[in-house]
């Protein structure tokens, strides 16, 4: 009898984690509990802007370090050069690299790749070291490392201007689909494969599709005559969905609402555009990250400081706000986190009990929000319709960041930023901003 009623209260428990989108288990093993708070940096700047689990059960960081004393002797000069940061599943630090020229370099993003190895991507202004070509300004820097962080090979990509490399994926052929800003003005229209192609002006999103060698299979961008930048992109079955922020009215965009929207482009698996989206009010709304749900829908993360519109229910100066939208790109519900002050989203990743993490800031102090200072990291976890589970600040008096975050295979968090403080939670800085990790269990 006993054993019965164990079963059916069991059941009971699973039934509460059912949502629209599947059975899914809410956790309640990692949901508070902060195990750590580190900073990895010397006497000038470092970020980390990216991080990713590992099959090994660890993670990898990719940011951008300036400095070449204290935790990164090993380099030779101030200028900026891009980081990776290899950590085991208990958080030992395997390896540590940087990868650069004498100019400035800044990593962006890293993914896994099905060899084992890893594909970062940014900008570079350099032409030597590391880097063999540069035709402008800034060029996307493209980086194929094997597992233990040597460079196989590496790309870049742009004409005369400034060019930068934001977000990438591996596709179903072993290739890549990267994307980015594109200097249109600078480029004088190149950059699309079809030389018939409208010429556009200012910064577009700019799309190429690779093959495993890092070679141009095709290369096409999209917008309008103002600045419309990309930062993230997810596969579909029939070719890929681009998340990012647009501030033009012509061209490509044919809705926009206001200043800088969400702007979600849908294209086929050869580049043609097949549908875009705004989203927002008539001030600043940025997307920034875009993730796919188990019901075949998107989230988008971004921030937002409209009142209007798409925008229902602002809080204060600037919201994070997450978007769904169905495959044909329509607005299935919005909401916004944050409290009377200055909040932003940087990521969403989806977890292994159907929720999702956000990564971003907060200068909030109400609404739930702890603030400790200036700008606190901001971790916050969210059910698939979009109700808030939990959120954590993490921060000193001082300016404190976290642009990603990710769930690894035991269930822990980790989020990456930067920071400036050197008490409350974070009791150590080094130089003007560090990298900053964060791990919660």
């Amino acid at each position: 009898m006993v054993k019965n009623i164990f079963k059916y209260i069991l059941l009971f428990l699973a039934l509460l984690g059912c949502t629209k989108e599947g059975i899914t288990f809410k956790s309640t093993s990692f949901l508070e509990q902060l195990d750590f708070v580190k900073t990895i940096g010397g006497s000038k700047n470092e970020v980390a802007k990216s991080v990713i689990k590992t099959p090994d059960g660890g993670y990898a960081i990719l940011g951008y370090t300036q400095s070449n004393d204290i935790d990164f002797s090993q380099k030779n000069n101030t200028s900026f050069d891009y980081a990776v940061l290899k950590f085991s599943s208990d958080d030992k630090l395997e390896w540590k690299k940087t990868y650069g020229g004498s100019n400035d370099d800044r990593g962006e993003k890293i993914i896994s790749t099905s060899d084992g190895g890893y594909a970062i991507l940014g900008y570079t202004k350099s032409n030597d070291i590391d880097i063999t070509n540069n035709a402008g300004d800034r060029d996307f820097w493209l980086v194929k490392l094997n597992p233990t962080g040597t460079i196989i090979w590496q790309k870049t990509f742009g004409y005369i201007g400034k060019d930068i490399g934001t977000t990438l994926i591996e596709t179903d052929d072993n290739g890549f689909l990267i994307a980015g800003e594109l200097d249109v003005t600078s480029s004088g229209g190149l950059g699309n494969s079809k030389s018939s192609a409208i010429q556009h002006a200012g910064g577009d999103m700019w799309a190429l599709k690779l093959n495993s060698l890092g070679a141009i299979e095709w290369s096409k961008y999209y917008g309008g005559t103002f600045t419309d930048t990309p930062h993230g992109i997810v596969k579909t079955d029939d070719g890929y969905i681009i998340a990012g922020i647009s501030d033009s009215s012509d061209v490509d965009i044919t809705n926009n609402k206001g200043s800088y929207d969400f702007w979600v482009i849908k294209i086929n698996k050869k580049g043609k555009l097949l549908w875009n989206k705004n989203f927002g009010g008539t001030e600043i709304d940025e997307a920034k990250a875009i993730v796919s749900t188990n019901d075949n829908n998107f989230l988008i993360v971004g921030n937002t400081r409209s009142t209007d519109k798409d925008v229902t229910n602002n809080k204060g100066g600037a919201d994070l706000w997450v978007i769904k939208i169905n495959s044909n790109g329509g607005l299935v519900w919005q909401k916004n986190f944050g409290g009377n002050n200055f909040d932003v989203g940087n990521s969403i990743k989806k977890m292994s009990d159907g929720n999702y993490l956000l990564s971003g800031s907060s200068r909030s102090a109400d609404n739930g929000i702890t603030n400790k200072g200036q700008n606190d990291a901001w971790i916050l976890k969210i059910s698939p319709d979009g109700s808030l589970l939990w959120q954590k600040t993490i921060g000193g008096t001082e300016i404190d960041f976290c642009y990603d975050v990710v769930e690894l295979n035991n269930g822990t968090i980790v989020g990456v930023g930067e920071s400036s403080s050197n008490n409350n939670d974070i009791t150590n800085n080094k130089g003007f901003s560090d990298l900053l990790i964060i791990k919660y269990k």
